[in-house]
């Protein structure tokens, strides 16, 4: 049967009283494809980005399958990081408001003590990372032999994270005929290898590769001189009137330096990355979340796991190396149906790495127009200088560096194809 509502699902009153409060009516295709076998009990692989209902997808079946008068654990979840965990474990308990299931999130950097506590309680269901899953595991805290469906959600990431053995240890410790399901953004030899060794006979619900990056973001990218990034960011933020991005960084170093910068522009931005605490760390998301900080100036490994609505524009200041990064990162707009931007700024000597990201994708990738006022006296001070091209002199809003070309404004116009305003 081709079911395309919740209404059309075999589901208990109690949670679709949860899943019409959230406002969920008709399906999204991961939804519409693996609900139905995940609740006759198959084993299903389904490859969706984060963003696109999957947590609906398999939180739905949980709490569906397993018996709420058993006080034991008998649904897990894996997440690659605490702030999925604590996303999905929220998701999962709005679905089952209605009802008396327990769900707990468990993860590192916080009170282990809690959550020995709260094991000792009623708790049907564990959404928990699996570095802390394995502490309470040793400790003898956490008991997964009542099990009966377990999800590895975010399967790519959990494996490029190292956790491959970690998995391979958790599995271990859960019964044999449990319900497995594994979502994934791609699905590649790493992660058919787990699905391979741990399912049976699996459904698989698989989308094209062409289809990698999501249809309802619409992708731009820019051609700018390295030495004009800043004023061409700035440009972006302005004339877009963009009130809440994420705006990606290569390096530690540069995130922090682009934040200030912009602070001291008077725009509401902080930068995340791998040298924050995880308290630090909290206390940026969550403002980020709650709509207190406008712009977010991020590293990629500070940014997995980000799962926050709202986001309207995600803006890759440096180009990633590894064109599915990309992916990744643009994933961040245009969740749950709903649409997004994305621009990336494109120095001369990184159309190599425009072009992998081009090669991995059917979904167009426009170019957007430069038109910075050369008038504006909002920047620093005019440099005069050489056009590499005309040979003529002209001032330019940045020291100019003897190892790199500099161009006039016609020149610059002149080396560029046609090109296409931002809608």
């Amino acid at each position: 049967m081709q079911v395309k509502s919740f209404e059309d699902l075999p589901l208990s009153s109690e949670i679709m009283n949860g899943i019409e409060e959230l406002g969920f009516e008709d399906l999204f295709p991961i939804q519409a494809q693996a609900i139905i076998p995940l609740l006759e009990g198959k084993d299903v692989i389904g490859q969706a980005q984060t963003g696109t209902g999957k947590t609906a997808a398999f939180g739905v079946p949980i709490v569906e399958r397993i018996d709420v008068k058993n006080p034991k654990v008998q649904g897990l979840v894996l997440e690659p990081t605490r702030e999925l965990a604590v996303q999905v474990a929220e998701h999962i308990s709005r679905i089952c408001k209605y009802t008396s299931f327990k769900i707990l999130p468990i993860y590192g950097g916080t009170s282990i003590q809690k959550q020995i506590y709260a094991l000792k309680k009623a708790v049907h269901i564990v959404v928990g990372t699996p570095g802390r899953i394995i502490d309470h595991l040793k400790r003898g805290t956490l008991n997964l032999g009542s099990v009966k469906v377990v999800v590895l959600d975010e399967a790519d990431r959990m494996l490029d994270m190292g956790f491959v053995d970690d998995v391979e240890f958790i599995l271990s410790k859960v019964p044999v005929d449990r319900q497995t399901s594994l979502f994934s953004a791609t699905i590649d030899q790493a992660v058919m290898g787990i699905c391979n060794k741990y399912m049976k006979d699996p459904e698989k619900i698989l989308v094209s590769k062409d289809e990698i990056a999501l249809k309802q973001i619409s992708q731009y990218y820019m051609l700018v001189n390295p030495r004009n990034k800043f004023r061409v960011l700035c440009n972006i933020l302005e004339e877009n009137h963009i009130e809440r991005a994420i705006i990606f960084c290569k390096t530690r170093r540069g995130t922090s330096m682009l934040a200030d910068k912009l602070r001291r522009h008077g725009y509401d931005a902080r930068p995340i990355h791998g040298g924050y605490t995880q308290s630090q760390r909290d206390v940026v998301i969550n403002s980020f979340r709650k709509g207190k900080l406008q712009l977010l100036v991020a590293t990629d490994v500070a940014a997995r796991g980000l799962d926050i609505q709202g986001i309207t524009h995600i803006i890759n200041y440096d180009i990633p190396l590894d064109a599915l990064v990309y992916f990744h990162r643009i994933g961040r707009t245009a969740r749950m149906g709903r649409k997004g931007t994305a621009i990336t700024l494109v120095s001369y000597g990184e159309t190599a790495e425009l072009n992998k990201i081009r090669a991995l994708t059917n979904t167009s990738i426009e170019e957007m127009e430069n038109n910075i006022q050369t008038s504006s006296n909002d920047f620093r001070e005019k440099y005069k200088t050489i056009c590499t091209d005309c040979g003529k002199e002209c001032e330019v809003p940045f020291k100019p560096d003897s190892d790199r070309p500099v161009y006039c404004y016609e020149c610059w116009s002149k080396r560029r194809p046609p090109i296409k305003k931002l809608m």
